[in-house]
């Protein structure tokens, strides 16, 4: 079995590492470190999850051991590019975690947050630099950094990047830097643009996948409820109150609906929070810091939000709204089932979302069971593979139906008319526009 002193890395960056808990490396570290050591360019797959970020921070750091040469003013050595600021502080995280024990600088360049400091930082230079594509040029712009001496440059989450519409800034950054560098490229998918990315920058990389096809981590326990969309409120807050919840991450497709469905769980007691893009970063520090101590259970989140989010202990991914980009899918339920440990995935998809769930299927490769018993909402699938059961939508309406199961289902069919009768016709209603009145008017004039 290989162990972290295995592959070559500095003592002082071992002890850190076993100071953190860690002794064997993941798959995407056992091969990350060795191909990133040998300074040759390197392409990743890898899920969230899978411990990549430990992949590439410890090799920099031993880098920094070995050359002993402090950065220039107004540069950096190393640049790490990530798609979110919570993405860009978690791996700021790691770097002071695995480089307690060593002698370095370094610092995050991202948005939603003052500019000043940060030029500070950047006018002594850097070890390494932490940063989302806008900002960094940003201060590329007024001189604040240049990259005419970086050597390394890591640019984490790629397919999320492209997403985000960072592709062309990305592609200035890296004309940016010397032709003489190290480019390590990871992705948790490898669409065509990404593909196209690697070939124009990277020189015969050395690739490592330890998640073939992008499929999502096999300990996930994955379950499709089909129901309406005005079920959706209830069968969130059943779910939520399960016994096995521990902690859960919600996800949205809008920013509008993450902060509107975190009112609908307090309304009905529930500890929640939401975290998004309109939030300040440091509402959105704060915020994710109480999720990640456990004093707020329940993290609302956009899919550009959550991208950042490493917490270990989350229990539950629970899908309010189906993604609209089927990759979204793998990496919102990649927050569950880190470190070893079981999660379960659980997504709502109501008439509108049909399609999107057919997208989703094709890409994993795997139909996705809804629950077909009257067992608790959110029963895992048995991995199967059977197809969805075909069920009927229950009709819309006020829920007077004694069809469709409403409140007012005892009180029989509507008006308490007998079933078929037809109610008689009255004439026009006042004001419409057939009885010439006034309201019709106003109707026609704005017409």
């Amino acid at each position: 079995m290989t162990t972290f002193k295995d592959l070559g890395l500095a003592d002082p960056i071992l002890k850190a590492v076993e100071g953190e808990g860690y002794t064997t490396p993941t798959p995407i570290q056992a091969q990350g470190i060795p191909a990133i050591l040998s300074g040759g360019d390197v392409l990743g797959l890898a899920q969230t999850g899978t411990g990549k970020t430990a992949s590439f921070v410890l090799p920099l750091l031993h880098r920094i051991i070995e050359q002993r040469q402090r950065p220039n003013p107004k540069t950096c050595k190393a640049l790490i590019l990530a798609p979110t600021r919570e993405l860009a502080s978690q791996i700021a995280e790691s770097i002071r975690a695995y480089g307690q024990k060593v002698r370095h600088s370094s610092t995050v360049v991202v948005g939603g947050a003052r500019a000043m400091p940060q030029i500070r930082s950047l006018a002594r230079g850097m070890d390494i630099v932490v940063a989302t594509p806008g900002r960094l040029l940003d201060h590329m712009s007024t001189g604040a950094l240049r990259l005419d001496e970086t050597t390394t440059i890591v640019l984490d989450e790629a397919d999320h990047m492209l997403d985000l519409g960072f592709l062309p800034a990305i592609r200035k950054i890296l004309a940016a830097m010397p032709r003489q560098r190290q480019t390590i490229l990871l992705s948790a998918t490898m669409p065509k643009p990404i593909r196209a990315l690697a070939n124009d920058f990277l020189h015969e990389p050395q690739e490592i996948s330890v998640s073939p096809g992008s499929k999502p981590i096999d300990r996930i326990d994955q379950t499709v409820l089909l129901i309406e969309r005005e079920q959706k409120r209830q069968a969130l807050v059943d779910v939520l109150k399960r016994d096995d919840m521990d902690r859960a991450i919600v996800f949205t497709r809008t920013k509008h609906g993450a902060d509107k469905v975190t009112r609908q769980l307090e309304q009905a007691g529930l500890n929640a929070s939401a975290i998004h893009g309109n939030k300040s970063q440091g509402q959105r520090q704060k915020t994710l810091e109480s999720f990640r101590s456990g004093r707020t259970p329940i993290l609302v989140a956009t899919d550009i939000a959550a991208r950042g989010i490493d917490v270990d202990g989350v229990s539950h991914v629970v899908n309010f709204e189906l993604p609209n980009v089927p990759e979204s899918y793998v990496h919102r339920i990649g927050r569950t089932a880190r470190a070893g440990k079981s999660g379960s995935a659980i997504s709502f998809c109501d008439r509108s979302e049909r399609p999107f769930l057919r997208d989703i299927e094709k890409l994993i490769g795997k139909t996705l069971v809804e629950r077909d018993d009257d067992g608790p909402i959110g029963r895992p699938s048995n991995g199967k593979g059977r197809k969805p059961a075909r069920r009927p939508f229950k009709p819309r309406g006020d829920g007077a139906h004694a069809s469709d199961g409403g409140p007012n289902a005892a009180r029989g069919p509507r008006d308490g008319k007998p079933a078929g009768e037809k109610r008689p016709y009255r004439g026009p209603r006042p004001g419409s526009q057939s009885d010439g009145g006034q309201r019709g008017r106003f109707r026609a004039n704005a017409s």
